[in-house]
């Protein structure tokens, strides 16, 4: 009933609410967004989104869409792989970062190779400055990342909040630095904190540096100090700080696919459909 390319524009748009950023993201023109959404929205008989020259909103019918539109198209693509996977092959190089990895991504890997039992998956786990510059010197063929909003190129699949994360029972001394978990330079919300606090004037302190996640989780939830999280992957025994203690706004943070133009096509469209028809990967944890 409905079009498997319609639904996947709305979501775009509902996930950047921005057609300008929807159309860069699927790699269309802006006026093929609008035409997509306004088919949608005739097929549906009802409004999807609230625009005018400066914001995008979803209706409450809309939200209500963009739950159904992503079970349809993770339909769709599982049927279109189980008739047509078994002929694809070769291999295929893939990053994520790893907080990303402790995520229901690595289940979403688990589908496709499910579907594509002839793809030989390489999985790469590192920081997203590193993936892209693999992807970019072709020693990956596709990375999932995270990257700062317009700083960095490939398919959006959300934006996401950054966040001040702690222990529920943290105490802050306004009297003493922050104390702050941090990856090893260089690392996307390790600068964005720093330099955060630094504009704001706030005085800190490194209290942990660590090269992965499961370093952050372990300080952190050891009390150690204050860690840095896209808020869809905080996890659920840490708790954001209060803004009353005073620590200033980080901003957002884009996680994006990134595709080697030069890797074999078929196997990356794949992997990218599989990701990309479930926009709200990071949210099942």
């Amino acid at each position: 009933m409905y079009n498997a390319e319609h639904l996947r524009t709305f979501l775009a748009v509902s996930e950047s609410l921005s057609f300008t950023r929807a159309a860069a993201a699927l790699g269309i023109r802006q006026p093929t967004v609008s035409q997509h959404i306004r088919k949608l929205e005739e097929s549906v008989g009802r409004p999807l989104l609230v625009r005018d020259t400066r914001t995008v909103t979803l209706t409450e019918d809309g939200e209500a869409m963009a739950r159904f539109a992503r079970t349809i198209i993770a339909a769709h693509e599982q049927a279109v792989g189980y008739f047509t996977g078994s002929g694809l092959r070769g291999r295929l190089r893939f990053g994520v970062t790893d907080d990303l990895a402790l995520t229901p991504v690595p289940r979403i890997l688990r589908e496709f190779r499910r579907l594509y039992p002839q793809v030989v998956l390489e999985l790469t786990v590192s920081q997203s400055l590193t993936l892209q510059r693999r992807v970019e010197s072709g020693h990956l063929d596709a990375a999932f990342v995270k990257h700062a909003p317009g700083e960095g190129h490939g398919r959006l699949v959300r934006r996401e909040r950054l966040v001040w994360a702690a222990v529920p029972d943290a105490e802050f001394d306004p009297a003493r630095p922050v104390p702050l978990v941090v990856y090893h330079a260089p690392s996307t919300s390790r600068s964005r904190g720093v330099r955060a606090l630094e504009e704001a004037g706030v005085p800190y302190r490194i209290s942990c540096t660590v090269r992965g996640v499961n370093g952050v989780l372990a300080a952190a939830r050891a009390g150690l100090g204050v860690a840095i999280f896209a808020r869809g992957l905080m996890p659920a025994d840490l708790v954001e700080v209060p803004a009353a203690v005073g620590l200033p706004e980080l901003g957002e943070i884009d996680l994006a696919l990134l595709t080697n133009p030069h890797a074999a096509g078929d196997a990356v469209e794949a992997l990218a459909a599989t990701i990309l028809a479930r926009r709200d990967p990071i949210r099942e944890r």
